[in-house]
């Protein structure tokens, strides 16, 4: 294998080792320095780089004059960063036709392409699997002495998780789940996605189309995209907003235009609103709760320090909502769940809806001070009530995750209890 030294495990090496067995060719998607690189090579015998500079982009010359020149290798083949030269995806799906076999090739890509030249879907051939930036648990900073599964199957055991300081639970966020910036100094922190946020407006929105856009309005929609943060509007009040704070007019199609590339480029990540089925008249909101995909963007975005954030306790909590529902998302899609918000027109919510392929779902809140424990509990029982009255499945159980205690238990009331600094898949 080419797995590089220093590398740190990944929660998605599960799902990738049972796609690499389940499909000829397996197709690692998420944002810039995530990790893809370094998980694919974890895993593969070979490898072709089309970012790889050496001799005039050799790689990716060859791929472009013939891409069956670059699928020549011992199997798994990686084939990194692939949609520089999109016509790989055809040659790949071909090569796994030709043999039938599993596990042949593991492409990453930053992007999705322009579909162009694309000729089949690759449905049956090639998986797709989705990476993040890393969770606490996977820089080390979660003990993960709570399992998500072990509530949903076995419930709680109560056990004592240790103190939380809130500067750290904010350069958490600031840093992000960057695997080059684990451990990077506190002072220094954040210029990753500052730098981040600078390539995908000078340089990343252009290559994925070639169409040139006014980088003012494009700023505009990233700092509005900020100051939404784990909040649930429409496009709608992202423009009012943009108007509103940065005096610039920006169109409809233009915002849906930029959110549009801004998903091809893995920039942001929404959160879809959860249906229960509720047989009543109650109405469930249908708009998306906005993420960045990873806070650290969300905190560059609004050009937040961590003595500001030190300072807006206010505005960190939107961020460090973020935080856990990032973590979340991850755990959950590890166990083959689904991540979701729930709203109703009568403001009843849950920050956020895990829902396992078996139907059964549990609900959360997310608070950071533990002073806020009590009243989010209460939220969460008054939605089961309203679950078990409309006749509708009641969730497995509820949870508050919270940022500043050292425990994690089951109340009373039957809510569990977690800080976000101990949990795991």
């Amino acid at each position: 294998m080419l797995t590089p030294e220093g590398y740190k495990n990944r929660i998605i090496e599960k799902q990738l080792d049972e796609y690499i067995k389940s499909f000829g060719a397996v197709c690692i998607e998420g944002p810039k320095y995530c990790g893809k690189t370094w998980t694919a090579r974890s895993r593969s015998e070979s490898g072709a780089y089309l970012g790889n500079p050496e001799n005039n982009f050799q790689t990716r010359t060859l791929a472009k004059l013939n891409p069956l020149l670059v699928l020549e290798g011992e199997k798994p083949h990686l084939l990194d960063e692939w949609q520089e030269v999109p016509e790989l995806w055809d040659a790949v799906r071909f090569a796994v036709d030709q043999t039938g076999e599993k596990g042949q090739y593991i492409l990453t890509g930053s992007a999705t392409p322009n579909h162009k030249g694309i000729l089949h879907s690759g449905t049956g051939r090639i998986g797709k699997i989705r990476m993040n930036t890393m969770s606490l648990f996977e820089t080390g900073d979660s003990s993960g002495k709570i399992s998500l599964m072990d509530m949903f199957n076995n419930g709680i055991v109560p056990v004592m998780t240790g103190e939380v300081d809130l500067r750290d639970l904010i350069y958490y966020v600031v840093r992000g789940g960057w695997p080059s910036d684990i451990g990077i100094d506190r002072a220094t922190c954040g210029n990753t996605a500052k730098e981040y946020l600078k390539t995908i407006v000078d340089d990343d929105m252009f290559s994925t189309d070639g169409i040139k856009r006014d980088s003012k309005k494009v700023w505009s929609l990233i700092h509005s995209l900020g100051r939404n943060e784990s909040t649930v509007v429409t496009n709608a009040t992202i423009r009012k907003d943009i108007s509103e704070k940065d005096d610039t007019s920006i169109d409809p199609d233009t915002i849906a235009d930029y959110l549009s590339i801004f998903n091809r480029l893995f920039l942001i990540d929404d959160q879809p609103a959860f249906n229960p089925g509720l047989r009543s008249s109650r109405r469930v909101m249908k708009s998306v709760k906005r993420h960045f995909v990873d806070t650290s963007l969300a905190a560059a975005a609004l050009g937040a320090t961590q003595e500001m954030l030190l300072n807006d306790l206010n505005t960190f909590g939107f961020l460090f909502e973020a935080l856990c529902e990032h973590d979340l998302k991850i755990y959950a899609n590890k166990n083959g769940a689904s991540l979701f918000h729930f709203r109703d027109e009568k403001g009843n919510e849950a920050d956020a809806i895990i829902e396992l392929p078996d139907g059964r779902w549990a609900a959360f809140e997310i608070k950071l001070g533990a002073n806020q424990i009590d009243s989010a509990a209460a939220e969460l029982i008054k939605i089961k009530d309203i679950m078990k009255k409309e006749g509708d499945n009641p969730p497995a159980f509820l949870c508050v995750i919270c940022g500043m205690t050292n425990a994690a238990y089951q109340r009373p009331d039957g809510v569990i209890i977690v800080p976000i600094t101990a949990l795991k898949d």
